[in-house]
């Protein structure tokens, strides 16, 4: 078999793999771009984009039912779960093929469709149906391969018909009642979308919270809304056992024992695991951890000189735009000035449930553990005149401020647009803006924006 040599390999068209193979082509280097299944990585495919295309549509359902609230006589509402499908569907179709699209025409870049599997540090094989297998070698490769759903050990879970993040979104018909197990960012997202479409839904968290990144009180607050939602959260609930008898029959452990809790439906959200398990790696100097993530450093190199692995896949915050990041960061370093990597790096994210739970930075717990001094303010939703206005008023505000310096370390915004009241916190942390500028801040009003002023206001002074 003749080796096919190339100045780049790109394997995986996520985040970070399509910009960086348009810009690799575009600086002249002839480069390949492997992808396995559909352009555009889980968040196109199966994440991201689907997923809040659908929420959008739960939550038009919400607020039709919430019309009398607003004087508004709407009667009686039925759910087309087909039509809410396809239009997710068109919307993915959309974003795909102008991804391919774009790599199709780009210079210098050639798309395979294939499975990669390494047979030495810098030579792969790509399974393709087309051209049978090719073996590819090339001085610079990027691995930008994401993960998958991880499967729990449960008795009887392999006998039963249960569904991940994908196939949910393809169900023809609103579960009568949906289990969750996870109570991260897929379960609770899902089992509002699917809560508001009509389903019942129980949410089951082996932790003793929600959303266990956040402090206590966000996740508390978070909690409380989903049941005032109609879902049922069971927490410190250990999953047993899954049968299938006229539905579904989950046994669980929690704090009153155990029970059996039943359902018609089953979506498995108990954490991601990484898609190296097929790629050869053992064929490699390249090293992984205990979970499967590929080791990096912190330019995103792995030991071998010369391979990087970008977006999920390097165990880095499993978010999109931390994986476009490290697209710039590999970016500068093989085609800029280098010097970047991903030190000091100023985490943020969006939890899309309604109301958002916007983060950027330290929690208040994450704080003290690092020994810092800190102050904290919070406000209730309700003190914000939008919210009252909109009728929007379920959530909490939150920003940790380190005591002397008067430097913001992060905040928490469960709100209505939570996620973009945080990055408005992010921008001023990223400018080095102080609490007291952001307390004394002119805000358009009535926006969310304008709950800075309440927000910053309720920091204590430094002499209380």
């Amino acid at each position: 078999m003749n080796t096919e040599e190339f100045d780049a390999i790109v394997i995986g068209t996520g985040q970070a793999g399509k910009p960086l193979a348009r810009d690799l082509g575009a600086a002249g280097m002839r480069t390949a771009i492997i992808e396995k299944a559909r352009v555009g990585g889980t968040c196109v495919i199966d994440g991201c984009t689907p997923t809040k295309t659908m929420i959008a549509s739960a939550r038009v359902a919400h607020l039709v039912h919430r019309a009398a609230d607003f004087g508004v006589r709407a009667g009686s509402i039925s759910i087309d779960l087909n039509a809410v499908r396809q239009r997710k569907r068109s919307i993915v179709d959309s974003f795909s093929s102008g991804a391919r699209d774009a790599l199709e025409d780009a210079e210098n870049v050639e798309l395979i469709f294939g499975m990669a599997r390494f047979t030495a540090n810098h030579a792969l094989e790509v399974a393709t149906e087309e051209r049978g297998t090719r073996s590819l070698s090339s001085p610079r490769i990027f691995i930008n391969t994401g993960t998958r759903t991880q499967v729990p050990s449960i008795d009887g879970l392999a006998a039963v018909a249960w569904h991940d993040n994908a196939s949910i979104m393809e169900l023809a018909e609103v579960p009568d009642h949906l289990v969750v197990l996870g109570g991260g960012f897929i379960g609770l997202e899902f089992g509002q979308m699917f809560r508001r479409l009509g389903a019942g839904v129980t949410i089951i968290e082996a932790d003793d919270q929600l959303v266990s990144r956040e402090d206590a009180d966000i996740a508390d607050g978070l909690r409380e809304i989903l049941q005032e939602d109609g879902i049922s959260v069971r927490l410190g609930t250990r999953t047993i056992s899954v049968t299938e008898a006229e539905g579904l029959i989950v046994r669980v452990d929690g704090p009153d024992g155990e029970e059996e809790l039943r359902g018609s439906h089953l979506l498995v959200a108990v954490g991601r695991r990484p898609n190296t398990d097929e790629l050869g790696l053992e064929n490699t100097d390249v090293r992984l951890n205990d979970d499967g993530f590929v080791e990096v450093d912190d330019t995103l190199q792995t030991p071998v000189r010369g391979m990087w692995a970008l977006g999920d896949v390097n165990g880095g915050p499993p978010f999109t735009h931390v994986s476009y990041d490290d697209y710039r960061i590999v970016r500068d370093n093989v085609l800029g000035a280098g010097g970047a990597d991903r030190s000091g790096r100023l985490l943020t994210y969006t939890l899309f449930t309604d109301p958002q739970l916007g983060r950027v930075g330290r929690t208040k717990s994450q704080a003290r553990d690092e020994g810092l001094d800190v102050h904290v303010g919070c406000i209730s939703t309700e003190q914000v005149a939008r919210a009252k206005e909109t009728g929007e008023t379920r959530g909490l505000m939150k920003v940790v401020v380190e005591a002397g310096t008067d430097r913001i370390l992060g905040a928490a915004i469960l709100a209505p647009q939570g996620g973009e009241i945080a990055a408005l916190i992010q921008l001023a942390m990223m400018g080095g803006l102080t609490a007291s500028t952001m307390r004394e801040g002119m805000y358009s009003h009535p926006t969310w924006s304008e709950a800075l002023n309440a927000l910053f206001e309720s920091l204590p002074s430094e002499d209380e």
